[in-house]
C-alpha cells in the first residue's frame, strides 16, 4: 500500500498491544484519555490540524445533567415545520441542504414515535446518572473546583400555556430522581433571578445543575493534566480507520498510527471515519451560535434556559454568553452569522 502519490506509507506510532488511540481532543476525546490512563492504559490523542475554535471550547459551559429528554420527542415534528421554514429561529436547515438531510430527518421522526422515545428517554436519563457521577470525579481528581459553578438553572417559559405544555417533562425528570422546584409567578422567578421580564411568568429551577466557568479553560485544564499523567497530544488528521489482526491503523495525512484499540470522538467528523469501517452511523452535525457579551450591570446568577425561544444565557467568566440558535447544515456551508 502506498500513500499518497505512490509514497510508501511511514509508520509514525506502533504502540504495545494494551495501547489505546483516541480520535479527538474536544472534552469527549480527554476526558476519555484521562479515563484510560486512570486504568492503566498508555493513551495517545490525535487532534486534527485545524485553528479554529472546538465546540469544547465556545459551547455555553452547562453540564445539562437534568435534560433527561431527547430531543426527539413525540410531537416534535409538529413543531419542526415552523422552525425549519424560519431561517433566524431556534432550529434551522438551510436550503441547500434540505434534500441532503432528508433521509436523517426521516430517522428522527422515526425515533419520535412513543415506544422508541421510551427507551431513549431510559437510556437518556441513565446515561446522565452515569455522567454526573463520571464528572464530580473529574472534576476531585484533577482539582478543578475552581472552574466550575454551582448556581442552577432556571428554565423559563412565557405564560402559562408553555408552562402547562412543560409538565409532563417535568414529571419524568421527577421519576428519574431529578431535583427541581416549580415557580408559578414573576416574584418566585425573581427570588432566585432579578431583572427578567415579567411576560416569563413560570420557570423550572434545578438546583444541582452545573456550569463550568469557561468551557475553553476546562477544556485546557483537562488537557494539560492528561498530558503531565505522560498522555501525548498529536497534530494529525485522521482519514481512515483500518481493522488489522491484532488492533486498528489510522491513516492520517502525513502516514499511519497503530494501536489495540481506537476511539473515535471526533464530534462532526466521527461518522465519516467510522464509516471507513463499514460502520454507518445516522450522525447528523449541530451547528450552534452565541455571543458573548462583557460584563455588565446585569447580575446573572444562574444558568437561564428560554426552551420556546431555543436560547440560553450564561456567566461566561466575568462576562455574559447567550447561545442557541442551532443549524443542521453539514460540515461545509459557511455559517449564518445572522444568527450569532
Amino acid at each position: 500500500m502506498t500513500y499518497p502519490a505512490g509514497q510508501p506509507l511511514k509508520i509514525l506510532s506502533d504502540l504495545n498491544v494494551q495501547d489505546v488511540i483516541v480520535i479527538g481532543a474536544g472534552v469527549i476525546g480527554i476526558s476519555a484519555a484521562l479515563a484510560l490512563q486512570a486504568d492503566g492504559r498508555k493513551v495517545t490523542v490525535l487532534d486534527r490540524q485545524d485553528s479554529s475554535p472546538r465546540a469544547s471550547d465556545m459551547n455555553a459551559g452547562g453540564f445539562a445533567f437534568a435534560d433527561i429528554m431527547p430531543l426527539a420527542a413525540p410531537g416534535i415534528m409538529r413543531k419542526a415545520p415552523k422552525w425549519l421554514l424560519d431561517p433566524l429561529g431556534p432550529l434551522a436547515v438551510p436550503p441547500a441542504y434540505a434534500f441532503k438531510i432528508l433521509p436523517w430527518l426521516v430517522r428522527f421522526w422515526r425515533a419520535s414515535l412513543p415506544d422508541r422515545h421510551q427507551k431513549s428517554l431510559a437510556a437518556q436519563a441513565d446515561m446522565m446518572k452515569l455522567s454526573h457521577g463520571a464528572l464530580e470525579r473529574l472534576i476531585s481528581d484533577t482539582s478543578a473546583d475552581e472552574l466550575i459553578r454551582r448556581d442552577g438553572q432556571l428554565q423559563l417559559y412565557e405564560g402559562e400555556r408553555e408552562y402547562q405544555a412543560s409538565l409532563p417533562g417535568w414529571e419524568l425528570r421527577r421519576k428519574h430522581g431529578v431535583n427541581f422546584k416549580l415557580l408559578k409567578s414573576p416574584y418566585e422567578i425573581a427570588d432566585i433571578q432579578p431583572g427578567i421580564d415579567r411576560r416569563f411568568s413560570f420557570a423550572g429551577f434545578t438546583p444541582d445543575w452545573i456550569n463550568t466557568c469557561d468551557p475553553a479553560v476546562w477544556l485546557s485544564h483537562l488537557t494539560a493534566a492528561f498530558r503531565t499523567r505522560g498522555g501525548n497530544v498529536i497534530e494529525a488528521n485522521a482519514t481512515q480507520l483500518r481493522s488489522t489482526g491484532d488492533g486498528v491503523e489510522i491513516h492520517a495525512a502525513n502516514g499511519i498510527h497503530r494501536a489495540s484499540h481506537v476511539i473515535v470522538a471526533a464530534g462532526a467528523w466521527s461518522h465519516h471515519l467510522a464509516n471507513t469501517l463499514g460502520d454507518t452511523i445516522p450522525l447528523e452535525t449541530e451547528r450552534g451560535y452565541n455571543t458573548t457579551l462583557p460584563a455588565t450591570d446585569f447580575d446573572l446568577k444562574t444558568h437561564l434556559t428560554f426552551p420556546g425561544h431555543g436560547f440560553v444565557v450564561t456567566r461566561i467568566n466575568d462576562g455574559i454568553r447567550v447561545g442557541g440558535a442551532v443549524e443542521l447544515g453539514g460540515l461545509k456551508l459557511p455559517a449564518t452569522y445572522k444568527r450569532a
